[in-house]
């Protein structure tokens, strides 16, 4: 297994520097391999729920309608994700989702508790999310998080995309059942992965995780306006679309399958070269040019161009999806350590319910409409939104790149100095004796703004070393 890295003043730059870091390859090969269970296990509850009802509906509600059970876990118990133990706690969570997708193995289980056990697992699966992504941000320096999501985001679709396929194989050789027993053989890989890599940080300030501590949090994140403006840009116009790309189907029934593949190729495209070859700054400079790159191209779908023009537009408009990375970048440095993982958990889950929510809404004015204008539509929809909402997520960083402005009364006085100690000891470059962990930079390293600060300098145009202090790569 790789060893971490050795120079904690260098931070890594490149893939091959974040997989000697033991505990990033812990994590990301277990995520990779929660993946791929997923999927397969997808595929196998979808082709038994069709051959037992032959139920269009209900094929697409079981391979899918897990993705609604994480709201349910961003609303009320997303706080786990950063109890004092996170290690354990994703251990755990890995544990109750083994037994979830062993369960479903089980020959004869009526389909009520097989969808029961769907929305169980969505549940405990968002919260995973949350645990995993808070200790993503403590494993690598912040300077590397975008690095790190970019590859495992690239991962995720190579990993969705080769499961279908792999899955369609399995099935057509073994029955439901015995596919549930490989996706869970790949779930108990992946506990076993975290379990023998991570190792256990209890520098966290107490918390109470549970359904008040949950909601109090996410009060104050829904109230701070740069937060707020980081997930509008972060869910709509991704989940958007994702409705669009729910329409190839009906707007072009022999060539779907190309377009996808098309829109496919350029999302993994774009998380390579934003996350690898670009700065963070560079990144930050680009964020606007790519969220609008996500939807113009989708607008030609509304004069009908022949296929190939339409491939060549959905390649560019998914290179676009990449522009999560420096929003997600933005939305990390503000956001204070105690409540990382559940912010990161919620900004997961409202994405990905966003996507179904893009979908339902494209499905139904396609009722009404041409597919190829409905595509278009939304498309004109994801610019609105993404120009309106532009000056919002610019003052994001000018009002609030300092953590503590986030801090509200919903959090105690314990946990702000304790969150303030932690960022001093790291500023000085001193091991944590708790954690036994070295990170070279932290999000509150970022001067916050003043008097001569760059006020009034857009977020997207900002250029300099103060612009990419604490956060070049």
């Amino acid at each position: 297994m790789p060893s971490d890295i050795p120079s904690p003043g260098t931070p890594p730059t490149t893939y091959r520097d974040l997989l000697r870091n033991r505990e990033f390859v812990g994590l990301y090969v277990s995520f990779t391999l929660t993946v791929a269970a997923s999927t397969l296990s997808g595929f196998a509850l979808g082709t038994l729920v069709s051959r037992q009802t032959g139920s269009p509906f209900l094929t697409a509600v079981s391979m899918y309608g897990a993705t609604f059970a994480t709201v349910l876990g961003a609303l009320t118990l997303m706080s786990v994700a950063d109890g004092g133990r996170p290690r354990r706690t994703l251990v755990a969570l890995q544990c109750v989702t083994l037994a979830g997708v062993a369960a479903q193995a089980v020959p004869g289980l009526p389909l009520t508790t097989r969808f029961g056990l769907l929305l169980v697992l969505g549940f405990f699966q968002s919260l995973g999310t949350g645990a995993r992504m808070g200790l993503l941000a403590e494993v690598v320096p912040v300077s590397a998080y975008a690095l790190a999501r970019s590859l495992m985001n690239i991962t995720s679709g190579g990993t969705a995309v080769l499961g279908y396929a792999v899955g369609a194989v399995l099935v057509s050789r073994l029955s439901p059942h015995q596919v549930f027993v490989v996706a869970a053989a790949l779930t108990g890989a992946g506990l076993i992965l975290v379990a023998g890599t991570v190792r256990e940080r209890s520098v966290r300030p107490p918390r109470r995780p549970g359904p008040r501590e949950t909601w109090s949090t996410n009060t104050a994140l829904f109230s701070r306006p740069g937060p707020r403006a980081l997930l509008l840009n972060l869910w709509v116009p991704n989940g958007l679309i994702v409705g669009c790309e729910a329409l190839f189907l009906s707007y072009a029934p022999h060539h779907a399958g190309v377009l996808l593949a098309a829109g496919s190729a350029g999302m993994l495209l774009g998380d390579l070269a934003v996350g690898r070859l670009l700065s963070a700054g560079r990144r930050r400079r680009c964020a606007f040019a790519l969220r609008l790159l996500l939807a113009v191209p989708y607008l030609l779908f509304a004069l009908h161009p022949p296929v190939l023009v339409v491939a060549v537009a959905v390649f560019l408009a998914g290179t676009g999806f990449a522009a999560t990375l420096p929003l997600q970048e933005q939305l990390l440095e503000l956001t204070p350590d105690p409540v990382r993982g559940q912010v990161q958990g919620v900004e997961s889950a409202g994405r990905m319910t966003w996507q179904s929510i893009g979908a339902a809404i494209a499905g139904g004015l396609a009722q009404y409409v041409p597919a190829g204008t409905a595509i278009a539509s939304l498309a004109a929809v994801s610019v609105a939104v993404t120009v309106l909402s532009r000056p919002f997520v610019v003052r994001a960083r000018l009002t609030e790149g300092a953590r503590a402005r986030w801090f509200s009364p919903h959090f105690t006085e314990t946990q702000v100095k304790a969150s303030a100690g932690r960022d001093a000891h790291l500023r000085h470059g001193t091991r944590t004796a708790r954690s036994q962990v070295v990170r070279t930079e932290s999000p509150s390293d970022v001067r916050p703004p003043g008097p001569g600060n760059d006020q009034g300098v857009s977020d997207d145009d900002r250029t300099g070393p103060e612009r990419d202090h604490g956060t070049r790569t």
